[in-house]
């Protein structure tokens, strides 16, 4: 199928890019693939080269201005970091400092783990790396006014169980199982869900799978989040709560609560794993249906997007997004949150799991395949679809009335038809940026 993207209306190639059918041009193209990475890692190191490499491959996650609306940014989860605040959560300074380069340098050679943020160390040199530094500390006025104030560690102890039934009565005495629980896997916990300070919600880590920790899994790594805290998030830092060497015995116990990870299971572990899942999975239906629907592709479709493609936050999942598909016509994705007269809030279960898996609406008429593309849910499992529907019922209400579709003229029809049908083309299908909806 042929999208095209909005405002710019490019043309998404709907054929299969054929393949070299030679070795000798597969080692052209290869040889052509050096050249181009050998001639970026060949450029200098400028602040001009540090903008520019900026625009190539961080703009789209943090936006042009760095301000953590890219075009893509919408899309995951968590959302890139907001240059122009300088709150960075991965630090060795004091809780609320700025980082230092040696931190905003780690972060880009290797990359925060569970992210959509990669490590640059293939792709970047060292002086490349320093150029971008450059230009993301322009991005900040805090950079001109303020320097880092790095923190003083003390000697880390070894990993002893001793050091470690130590570190389990600081975790008790902090209360860290009110928000971790007290397997480190939210069991227990008073609190799961949090806002930053950007008012985006976000989850209290799961202490058990250190592959995860997005600012690394030693001991030094766990230390320093206790010890600097996380800017821009509900983690503190527990300076004067606790003694330095007691941070140092946190970490190691938090160190010891990680499991196997399923890469290294074996026979019968494997099978116990993902029983264990789907058992949680049962306990906390939301949270299941909030996967489902991320990896479904929902937030795509049934949120609107402005001209930069970001994605516009108070709407998301209300729907609005609209849609031409020739010659089918105009159609505005749904609002799916719990509103009453504008969203799913007076729809039934059972008609909401119609909708996903048969394209049904209420009023019994049914949806082309597309955009909606419900023959891909028509196998749903039972359990997933009822996890599906908890978490649509969990959105809070947002009133965006959506429009019904609109059909093209018979000409349109008819001609689209025949490109179709006699010319073998693909209905080529037009996004368009904004809102469609009627937002109160």
């Amino acid at each position: 199928m042929i999208v095209h993207r909005p405002s710019s209306i490019v043309q998404r190639p709907s054929s299969i890019v054929q393949r070299p059918s030679s070795i000798v041009q597969r080692r052209f193209i290869v040889l052509l693939l050096f050249s181009y990475v050998a001639a970026i890692q060949a450029q200098p190191a400028s602040l001009a080269d540090g903008a520019s490499l900026y625009r190539a491959r961080c703009a789209s996650c943090h936006g042009k201005g760095g301000r953590g609306d890219g075009e893509y940014s919408g899309l995951l989860n968590p959302r890139p970091n907001d240059f122009t605040s300088a709150r960075y959560k991965f630090r060795t300074t004091e809780t609320g400092s700025l980082p230092t380069d040696a931190d905003l340098a780690r972060s880009i050679t290797e990359g925060l783990h569970s992210t959509a943020m990669p490590s640059w160390k293939p792709f970047l040199t060292q002086q490349q790396v320093t150029a971008v530094i450059t230009h993301i500390k322009t991005l900040s006025p805090r950079f001109g006014s303020e320097q880092p104030r790095p923190i003083t560690m003390g000697l880390e102890p070894p990993s002893t169980p001793e050091n470690a039934e130590a570190g389990r009565i600081v975790y008790e005495r902090l209360k860290c199982a009110a928000c971790h629980g007290v397997d480190g896997r939210g069991t227990g916990a008073i609190a799961r869900m949090f806002k930053d300070d950007w008012g985006r919600m976000t989850r209290a880590t799961h202490l058990t799978e250190p592959w995860t920790f997005r600012g690394g899994d030693t001991v030094r790594d766990i230390y320093l989040r206790f010890r600097t805290g996380m800017n821009g998030t509900p983690m503190p830092s527990f300076l004067g709560a606790a003694t330095d060497a007691e941070l140092w015995q946190l970490a190691v116990f938090v160190k010891t609560m990680g499991r196997k990870p399923l890469w290294e299971m074996k026979g019968s572990e494997v099978s116990t794993y993902y029983k264990d899942q789907q058992l949680e999975a049962e306990r906390d239906l939301e949270k299941r249906g909030e996967y489902i629907a991320n990896i479904s592709g929902c937030t795509v479709c049934h949120s609107p997007f402005d001209d930069d493609n970001a994605m516009i936050e108070p709407l998301k999942l209300a729907g609005g997004r609209k849609f031409r598909i020739v010659p089918f016509g105009d159609f505005i994705s749904y609002n799916l949150t719990s509103d009453k007269e504008t969203g799913l809030g007076n729809w039934t279960d059972d008609q909401i799991k119609t909708f996903i898996t048969r394209g049904v609406r209420p009023d019994g008429t049914r949806m082309i395949p597309y955009p909606m593309p419900w023959p891909n849910y028509a196998h749903m499992k039972a359990d997933d679809l009822n996890a599906l529907v908890a978490f649509l019922r969990s959105l809070p209400a947002v009133t965006n009335r959506i429009p019904p579709p609109r059909q093209p003229n018979i000409a349109s029809y008819l001609a689209g038809k025949f490109r179709m049908l006699i010319l073998k083309q693909d209905p080529p299908i037009y996004e368009y940026p904004g809102n469609a909806g009627e937002r109160q």
